[in-house]
């Protein structure tokens, strides 16, 4: 591993290159944090698919390309002169004093969950007026789901047991079947929310990710649906003109694979 000196040199060859850029490269000197936006999503979805690939070289790339756009957010804050990637640093490193006062004061905690605790009361002293506030807008509404739940958890609102859970579970999914039987979509679409909700809060109880649990689910979707069309094609058959009894043969196949 590299030494703290090199680190630094590194991290002060990405300013100098920035910096070049920005000033010389066309492309790059057109750009604004608006139209960066959806390139950062886009990159941190590339850094979340390596991560679940366990592919330590990509994450290494992806990485990468994740602190280069903050480099380059923070190029375009100081030439505005509202911010420079100095007090980006000195904003998270002041933060994470504050909000760790079980290690930089005399805060005792005794585990995890009391550390979650304190941060979610530390907010709120902040001037934040409701825990559910640091919940990004613009989040997939699974991810939100998970992180409305473990906003409340830290103060207290949470069931007791998993148990308790798996019973909401099973409520929410009676109260559903009401709603489809009774043929109203608007209700239908309320009480599934209503479902998906509870499962995602079932799988905080089981210590399971729920979006690593579905995509890794998707993967295995698409490894055995690929499967299954490169055996129609080796038949010279395409997959409209199977029966679901031919396509179940090949499907089958793929899930012992």
């Amino acid at each position: 591993m590299n030494s703290r000196e090199n680190q630094l040199k590194a991290f002060n060859r990405l300013l100098t290159i920035m910096d070049e850029l920005r000033e010389q490269c066309p492309w790059d000197r057109k750009q604004t944090m608006q139209t960066l936006r959806h390139l950062t999503i886009e990159e941190t979805y590339e850094l979340g698919d390596a991560i679940l690939d366990n592919d330590l070289n990509e994450v290494k790339k992806e990485l990468g390309d994740v602190l280069l756009h903050i480099v380059f957010y923070a190029k375009i804050g100081s030439e505005t002169n509202n911010f420079d990637i100095a007090d980006v640093c000195n904003e998270i490193c002041d933060k994470l004093i504050h909000r760790h006062p079980h290690i930089y004061s005399d805060t005792v905690v005794k585990n995890e969950e009391e550390v979650k605790q304190n941060w979610e009361k530390l907010k709120l002293k902040e001037g934040r007026k409701s825990v559910l506030e640091g919940v990004p807008k613009s989040l997939p509404a699974l991810v939100k789901a998970g992180r409305i739940q473990d906003k409340v958890k830290a103060v207290g609102f949470d069931w007791d047991e998993a148990h308790q859970v798996w019973d909401k579970v099973k409520e929410e999914l009676e109260e559903l079947q009401v709603e489809v039987k009774a043929g109203d979509q608007d209700k239908i679409q309320d009480e599934f929310g209503d479902v998906l909700f509870s499962m995602i809060n079932y799988a905080r109880f089981l210590n399971i990710n729920p979006e690593d649990a579905l995509e890794r689910t998707n993967k295995k979707f698409i490894k055995r649906f690929q499967y299954l069309e490169s055996k129609a094609g080796e038949l010279g058959k395409p997959l409209m003109d199977m029966t679901l009894a031919e396509m179940d043969v090949f499907w089958n196949e793929a899930k012992k694979l």
